[in-house]
């Protein structure tokens, strides 16, 4: 999500309109979980978390080769690479089995038209997209979402892999080392929920939204225009999204099935999935997980959690350890800016546990650090008690707060049908994970490279830490 949004020059001369639209975040509202609220009933039993990056390849695979009506792919990028080669190579073939098979993919608009941070110059994915196009023809459109005006704004966050009458949920994005494709993987979460009315929902509203809009064009064919050109249309997509929701029903759930509500965020202001994280975690009765790979949570967030232990909550929080970060660059290997940000987030970390030592000390507040070889890390979502769970692309940090275009799936199950696989799936989790015994046992700052402890000394006597933490 953050590749290429930080360079030196950016970091140490942000504008102060940007300050001043990002510091401080609104006053914090009073929300509470409605007595009804939107939601499809969901036989248990048709939502499956599946255990690691090989398995949702092989899922989506199979999905996309057995699709019979329709393939609606939304995720931040299908990049130009072994994985995303593989997939594109997939939809055009099920395209060319069934003619009639409707396939669509959206992507961030911005994303899609630059190359990888630190490579050369290049037209990105997009190039790809179009030499495809080439090749087999125009079947399979892929769109551009510019949800902002620039990429440092905000990006299309959305997930969602809808396929006939199912949803493959992920906060991953396609390429070779979110499907595993080589030798290393980054882990995420992956879920199977299988209900026409869902999947109904959520193609629904990229019809509405995404596709009816001016500012969404076609990366695959035809002339690229500029941002510049669209800038009135994403104006008024901007101002639609922030009034968006997915149509979803009133429905009870049975004996044997769950409440899901899809839920949808954009902007500081009447963010519905926002304003939905927060209602949950206050009404927590007795514990929380928190998963996110960027530790850097915002503020209202910071303080519920703070609530929450005060009133003798459990809080299990898990995040990746700095060298697990997908920005992490080895010592061995030339520094760039880019590489401060997982020296930002432990530095978060060991305020954060500083300040809750006493109850890090007596196990209330568990702090997980993962990491498995040079494999990394991108979990979000969160537990709360036994009965309720979020499946999210949301990173829990300012930037998703504030800026990008997120969704969630809210899962309530009341009658504890999910219960046995959401532990299931937390062990699977901790396999990999280490409590954090103390903040001292972080690293030190002062044994961090030359070139980072420079580059936060000077953050820091410019106060541009605080607003990085915000942006990013």
């Amino acid at each position: 999500m953050m590749e290429g949004m930080i360079e030196r020059k950016t970091l140490l001369t942000t504008p102060a309109r940007l300050a001043r639209r990002l510091l401080p975040f609104p006053p914090r509202g009073s929300h509470g979980l409605p007595d009804t609220l939107p939601a499809f009933a969901v036989a248990a039993d048709a939502i499956t978390c599946l255990p690691d990056p090989a398995a949702f390849r092989r899922a989506l695979l199979r999905m996309i080769a057995q699709a019979t009506r329709r393939i609606v792919i939304v995720t931040l990028y299908l990049q130009d690479d072994d994985a995303g080669r593989e997939v594109l190579e997939a939809l055009h073939a099920a395209k060319a089995r069934r003619p009639e098979l409707q396939v669509a993919v959206f992507v961030d608009w911005h994303r899609a038209q630059r190359g990888l941070i630190g490579k050369h110059k290049s037209e990105g994915n997009a190039g790809m997209y179009r030499e495809f196009a080439r090749r087999f023809g125009d079947g399979v459109a892929i769109h551009g979402v510019p949800v902002q005006n620039r990429e440092l704004f905000g990006v299309l966050h959305l997930k969602g892999f809808i396929i006939d009458d199912a949803v493959l949920y992920s906060g991953a994005s396609i390429n070779d080392v979110y499907l595993a494709r080589h030798e290393r993987y980054r882990l995420d979460r992956y879920h199977l929920l299988r209900h026409a009315g869902l999947a109904d929902a959520m193609a629904g509203f990229v019809q509405s939204y995404l596709l009816a809009s001016a500012a969404v064009r076609r990366l695959d064919s035809g002339a690229v225009l500029t941002t510049r050109s669209l800038q009135p249309a994403i104006r008024i997509l901007r101002q639609q999204l922030q009034q968006a929701h997915y149509a979803a029903p009133l429905e009870s759930p049975g004996p044997r099935e769950v409440a899901v509500t899809p839920l949808l965020g954009f902007g500081r202001t009447d963010n519905t999935l926002d304003a939905m994280l927060l209602a949950l975690l206050r009404d927590t009765r007795e514990r929380v997980i928190l998963l996110t790979p960027y530790f850097n949570l915002p503020r209202p967030v910071r303080q519920v959690l703070g609530q929450l232990l005060r009133r003798g909550c459990s809080i299990d929080i898990m995040v990746g350890d700095k060298t697990a970060s997908d920005f992490f660059i080895p010592p061995d290997q030339p520094f760039t800016t880019i590489g401060l940000l997982p020296y930002l987030y432990e530095n978060n970390l060991r305020r954060f546990a500083r300040a809750h030592r006493r109850h890090v000390d007596a196990g209330q507040l568990n702090l997980y650090l993962w990491r498995d070889g040079d494999n990394s890390y991108h979990l979000k979502g969160l537990f709360v008690d036994d009965d309720v769970a979020i499946l999210t692309g949301h990173n829990l940090n300012p930037r998703a707060w504030s800026l990008d275009l997120e969704n969630a799936l809210l899962l309530r199950d009341p009658a504890g049908l999910l219960q046995a696989q959401h532990r299931a799936e937390w062990v699977a989790l901790r396999r990999h994970a280490t409590r954090l015994s103390d903040y001292r046992a972080l690293e030190s700052p002062r044994n961090y490279p030359p070139e980072v402890r420079k580059l936060l000394k000077r953050l820091k006597r410019t106060q541009l830490d605080r607003l990085l933490n915000r942006l990013l």
